[in-house]
C-alpha cells in the first residue's frame, strides 16, 4: 500500500512542458502544466518600459534572469493569453507542490549555476525552474542575484504594498511576502 502511495504522489508531479512564443518580440519560452496550472518555466524577459530593469542594468542579467518590474508594469507586462497570477493562484501552486515548507525545492532550478550553494534540496521536479534573479527594493541598491527569487502576485495587501513569493539558496522552503509596489522583482506569467 505505502508504494502505491508513493507512486501516485511522484506521477501527480509529472508535467507537461510545452513552449510559448512571445508575438512582441519574438522570444520563445519553456511552459510546464503543474496540477491545472500551465506555468511559463522561466523568469518574464520582454523590456517593457523604465519601470523595467536587468539586474544592475546589465543585459546580460537580463538574457539569463529575465527583467525585474515593479507591481504596476507587472500587472500588465504579460503577453496575451497570459496574465501575473493572484496571490490564491500561487497558494494553488504551493499546495499543489506539497505546502510552503516543501514547495521550494521543488521549484528551484537544481545545482549551483545559477543558485548560490548549497542550493539546499533543489531539485526542481516540478518543472517550474526558479532562477534567482534578485531584486532591487525601493529607493535602493540591487541585491540578491543568485541567492533569492521574488515573484510578484497580482494581489494587492493595501494601497502602497503587494504579495509576493521568494525563494532562498538556503532553504527548501517558499516564503509569502508583501513589499512595497515600486520594488522590482521577477514575473512569472501563467496561463489564462
Amino acid at each position: 500500500m505505502t508504494i502505491a502511495i508513493l507512486m501516485i504522489a511522484m506521477s501527480s508531479l509529472a508535467q507537461k512542458t510545452g513552449t510559448f512564443t512571445d508575438s512582441r518580440d519574438g522570444k520563445v519560452y519553456k511552459t510546464v502544466t503543474i496540477g491545472s496550472q500551465t506555468w511559463m518555466a522561466e523568469n518574464l524577459a520582454y523590456k517593457a518600459n523604465s519601470t523595467c530593469l536587468a539586474y544592475m542594468n546589465n543585459q546580460s542579467n537580463a538574457a539569463i534572469y529575465g527583467y525585474l518590474y515593479n507591481w504596476e508594469t507587472s500587472k500588465k507586462v504579460c503577453p496575451l493569453g497570459w496574465h501575473l497570477p493572484s496571490d490564491s493562484e500561487w497558494t494553488a501552486l504551493i499546495t499543489f507542490l506539497g505546502g510552503e515548507s516543501e514547495a521550494g525545492n521543488k521549484m528551484k532550478e537544481a545545482g549551483t549555476t545559477h543558485w548560490t550553494s548549497p542550493n539546499t534540496d533543489a531539485n526542481n521536479s516540478s518543472g517550474f525552474n526558479a532562477l534567482p534573479g534578485g531584486t532591487r527594493f525601493v529607493n535602493s541598491f540591487f541585491f540578491h542575484l543568485g541567492k533569492n527569487g521574488y515573484w510578484w502576485s497580482a494581489t494587492e495587501n493595501d494601497a502602497s504594498h503587494a504579495w509576493s513569493y521568494y525563494l532562498d539558496y538556503n532553504s527548501t522552503n517558499i516564503f509569502k511576502y508583501s513589499d512595497n509596489k515600486a520594488s522590482i522583482y521577477s514575473v512569472r506569467c501563467l496561463k489564462n
